[in-house]
């Protein structure tokens, strides 16, 4: 049974297909991994009974010769999406308890392509962090370990830190997750796995708890390229009920990989050549670059000139839209409700939000609402969509040159936890490499491409143009297949 849980996406989905095992011995292979791993914290509620239902239905469509895209394969999801009659909390007390009677549109793509769910997933509270250490529900805890005998645990990374240590401890083969600045990426790439940010508008919104709405994205994460792209597939697709999704049809991701890249040309951006950025970093990403060129491609050097101020315009536009979202929990509607001893109604709000709101949320919030006050929202709101604009054609001018960007993913490794939460600043310099393609709305991946010298996972991105998240899959496979990243943690039980 435990050999069933080394199984992606793929190989289960293939397997209850061609009848090697049942849907049902997978979803209790990893409803036992689930049980089984409670120190790490990966989730906030489990539902096997879930993932068991599906898998019995699966094995029944299999015998009736009715099998859908994802029968028999159990996910994870993170505890952003609405699941009807199952607790969506978004990793916030304020909505401790929420049972949502709507279902999201990614999980029920999901649901009706034939997956069950193991859990919701823990995650920074309301995604607003790096290191899932903001959660109301506890830190998660990466599976990995430090080689060099540090005992110290270590972050999974963030916002979508439970559905990373889900798939890098085999508790889950693919997870959904979201990405405003980096939240499926960088956690990929501190657990040694894959994670694609679509185009912004490929997965629909709705029932999705909102964070900053121009920026929020759902997303796949699993063992490898394939696998994401199986997930993607199932999670995309235009949806009337968010006005922000792409009337695109669905491009069949799986069927055209292809990591035969011969003759594309991938951008190296000089000015993700940060001061700073520790030697091993710099190190994975000139070996990334020639596994590209070992594999076909010509490599060019590129200018996105305004990257240097895409952190600091997606921590005034990010926090805004949070301040504007985030004014809905106030007691009254749904969620957490503190009534005063005295006092009338905005005492209530008060209490109410005082105490349901953890500190990096609060944080977040009032650093919006003062952008976007009177006298301040010109200087600042007003000119980060100017920057963001700029940066937006930074990248539609260096599609000229390049088909693709390979840069680092993140600017380290895992850290330990407790390490950067003092630190504000140190925490959002996380996102560095991430934000610019979130700001275009772009497609962005990341792939594990080795281990440091203390024995922990380091990824690449690959950045695509809009609307072409084949190109960037077909690219990470390249990667991926010259790469051999094989590497798991190991005993975490």
């Amino acid at each position: 049974m435990s050999d069933l849980t080394d199984l992606g996406v793929a190989a289960i989905r293939d397997g209850v297909r061609d009848g090697a095992f049942s849907a049902h011995e997978v979803a209790e292979a990893f409803n036992a991994n689930v049980a089984k791993a409670k120190g790490l914290n990966a989730f906030i509620i489990d539902t096997p009974e879930h993932a068991l239902a599906a898998a019995d239905q699966a094995d029944r469509d299999r015998a009736e010769g009715k099998l859908k895209p994802l029968s028999g394969v159990p996910l994870g999801i993170k505890d952003l999406f609405a699941t009807k009659g199952y607790q969506t909390t978004a990793g916030s007390s304020m909505l401790g308890g929420f049972e949502p009677v709507y279902e999201s549109t990614v999980s029920r793509h999901l649901f009706g392509a034939g997956a069950g769910m193991l859990g919701k997933l823990n995650m920074d509270e309301f995604a607003m962090g790096s290191s899932n250490e903001t959660s109301a529900y506890g830190n998660v805890i990466s599976p990995w370990r430090r080689s060099d005998g540090g005992n110290a645990a270590l972050t999974p990374g963030g916002s979508s830190g439970g559905s990373a240590a889900a798939v890098a401890a085999r508790l889950a083969p693919g997870v959904t997750g979201t990405d405003t600045g980096g939240s499926i990426r960088q956690p990929a790439a501190f657990v040694g796995i894959t994670g694609i940010k679509p185009t912004y508008g490929r997965c629909s919104r709705y029932g999705m708890v909102a964070f900053a709405s121009s920026l929020d994205q759902a997303g796949p994460m699993a063992r490898d390229v394939r696998d994401c792209a199986i997930l993607l597939q199932a999670m995309a697709g235009y949806d009337p009920k968010d006005s922000t999704s792409l009337q695109l049809d669905v491009p069949a991701w799986e069927a055209s990989l292809s990591s035969d890249i011969r003759g594309k040309r991938i951008g190296i951006p000089k000015e993700y050549r940060i001061e700073g950025v520790p030697e091993e970093i710099d190190r994975v990403w000139e070996q990334g670059i020639a596994w590209m060129r070992d594999a076909g491609a010509e490599i060019v050097e590129v200018s996105l000139p305004h990257t240097r101020y895409a952190l600091p315009t997606y921590y005034i536009i990010a926090p805004a839209e949070a301040s504007s979202n985030l004014a809905r929990y106030d007691g009254v509607k749904y969620g957490r409700r503190e009534m005063p001893d005295k006092g009338g109604l905005a005492d209530m709000y008060q209490a109410t939000r005082a105490a349901g709101f953890g500190a990096e949320v609060k944080r977040r919030i009032m650093i919006g609402t003062y952008v976007l006050s009177a006298g301040f929202y010109d200087a600042y709101f007003n000119q980060a969509q100017k920057v963001r604009a700029l940066i937006a054609r930074d990248f539609e001018q260096v599609w000229q040159h390049c088909d693709y960007l390979l840069t680092p993913t993140a600017p380290s490794a895992a850290f330990a936890i407790g390490e950067k939460m003092a630190d504000p600043i140190a925490m959002y310099l996380n996102d560095v490499f991430a934000v610019p393609a979130s700001l275009a709305g772009l497609p962005a991946m990341s792939v594990p491409a080795g281990l440091n010298d203390q024995g922990l996972p380091l990824g690449l991105q690959i950045i695509g143009r809009a609307f072409d998240e084949q190109g960037v899959l077909n690219a990470g496979l390249a990667f991926e297949e010259r790469a051999g990243f094989t590497a798991r943690p190991e005993s975490w039980w």
